[in-house]
């Protein structure tokens, strides 16, 4: 049977293609602190297609506010930046500029009556099932965005999806005979789990300080600002229930909960209120500029902040990192007020010295030694595997949820994926921060569910797309090659 497996894993293997944008509802997150400097406004050539700033800054936007919403709200942009936000933005708009590349070179168009139809079936676009125009305007409005920019846009995802569904091929007997044998297939296994509590590390300040010294220009100070700030309040600013109203029904299509659902009227106050005290006190804010720029008026405070500090808003960084030392910022809103900002110095980046930086440096070293020391241990577990005191799982199948302990469920889901697409009657699967080392002690094909006929199928016609989309990538990486205009894009 594990003959059987070996000859066929490669049907067990998913390929999952990114998805094309969709940017309706998301706020805007820009990437300031990292841009260098770009072609006529453009940070990369794909082919013969140009990635214009605004396209990163717009992806990337929409990747900051997936993770925050997973994060609760608790993303930054250092943990951004350590998370490599930036360079899947730009992988996702590489590869889909790749595709369109292809479509471009191959006719394959997306008529103006496509784009109507889908822009029209939106639902944040609808008032009453039908779609509302004023709705529409107000929405590109608020996100200072043109029809041109997101329809250009929403026609591109278009094309990608109908290049890609030229991939489509109907399934055949054979396959979804391999592949209803692979989901029925079953393993006992005996294993047992190692994590970095079986690892205990010695850090020694002599081996610390010679790991710094190798990598210290792997730890600087991040790039920061000394600011002048004048602060316009806006909490005395005189509200009445009808303009409250009026403006709540101007903009109600701004006024949604965690789920997109548009909310009431008393349910959106709050945010109605701040939204409208900001908008009159618009006026004040902009006589405040000039009388700051004119030097009538001084700062509320002055603070060095390092770049995409939240105690500025992302908007109000966007602006100072385009300007100089010297330089003021017209207002822009920062929670429910607006700044005025004066920039004093610019702080370039340094590396830290050893004391700056031996808490971050001793956290990296010491998950370097865990996990050389936990490969170590695995393969030295591996080796002795019949002589130590091992667990003996139930039959395991793909189509199972099963908690192993001590794996909790994702990560034990983790390991069976792995396990069925492993070609190794014998040995050790890496999860999330653990290794578990097994072998497989017997194997079986379980019956097959009379109702497994619509997943057999949809899981067949599946595999069959992500395989060919893998291999048409990889064409079209070779094809189309990538210039890159800025740094910090790729890894």
């Amino acid at each position: 049977m594990i003959s059987w497996m070996q000859k066929h894993n490669k049907y067990l293997v998913w390929t999952i293609w990114v998805a094309t944008i969709a940017f309706i509802g998301a706020g805007f997150v820009g990437w300031g602190s990292y841009s260098f400097g770009s072609k006529a406004g453009n940070v990369a050539k794909v082919g013969e297609i140009e990635i214009s700033q605004n396209k990163l800054n717009m992806v990337y936007s929409n990747i900051y506010d997936d993770y925050n919403q997973k994060m609760q709200g608790q993303l930054d942009e250092a943990k951004a930046k350590e998370l490599g936000l930036v360079q899947q933005a730009f992988a996702t708009i590489a590869t889909q500029a790749k595709v369109l590349n292809f479509a471009k070179e191959n006719g394959i168009i997306v008529s103006d009556q496509e784009v109507a139809t889908v822009l029209q079936g939106i639902r944040s676009f609808q008032e009453n099932g039908q779609f509302s125009k004023k709705i529409y305007d107000q929405y590109l409005k608020s996100r200072r965005m043109t029809a041109k920019t997101f329809e250009s846009t929403l026609r591109e995802e278009l094309t990608i999806a109908k290049t890609l569904d030229l991939l489509k091929a109907d399934t055949l007997p054979f396959e979804k005979k391999v592949v209803s044998s692979a989901i029925n297939i079953a393993d006992k296994i005996a294993y047992t789990v190692l994590s970095f509590d079986d690892i205990q590390v010695e850090i020694k300040e002599s081996e610390l300080q010679s790991f710094w010294e190798k990598e210290k220009n792997n730890f600087m100070t991040p790039k920061a600002y000394k600011l002048s700030i004048l602060w316009t309040e806006t909490t005395d600013t005189a509200v009445t229930e009808d303009e409250l109203q009026k403006h709540f029904n101007e903009n109600s299509f701004n006024y949604t909960d965690k789920e997109g659902k548009q909310l009431a009227f008393e349910a959106a106050r709050e945010r109605v209120t701040s939204d409208l005290k900001l908008k009159k006190s618009k006026k004040s804010a902009q006589k405040a500029y000039i009388a700051f720029k004119k030097g009538e008026v001084s700062s509320s405070e002055t603070l060095t902040l390092p770049v995409n500090d939240i105690r500025l808003s992302q908007e109000a960084w966007e602006a100072i990192l385009q300007k100089s030392a010297g330089e003021i910022i017209k207002p822009k809103v920062v929670s429910d007020r607006y700044a005025t900002v004066k920039i004093e110095e610019v702080v370039e980046p340094r590396v830290k010295s050893f004391e700056e930086a031996k808490e971050e440096v001793t956290g990296i070293y010491r998950a370097e030694m865990q996990q050389k020391g936990l490969v170590a241990l695995a393969e030295k577990t591996l080796q002795n595997f019949d002589d130590i005191n091992t667990t003996t799982s139930e039959f395991l199948t793909l189509k199972q949820n099963v908690n192993l302990a001590p794996l909790n469920l994702e990560e034990s889901l983790q390991f069976v994926q792995k396990l069925f697409t492993s070609t190794e009657e014998k040995g050790m699967i890496s999860v999330v921060d653990k290794v578990v080392i097994y072998s497989i002690l017997e194997q079986k094909v379980m019956s097959a569910d009379e109702n497994q006929s619509a997943l057999i199928e949809q899981t067949v016609s599946q595999l069959k797309k992500g395989i060919f989309e893998n291999n048409f990538l990889k064409t079209l990486d070779k094809k189309y090659p990538v210039e890159v205009y800025v740094q910090g894009l790729t890894n």
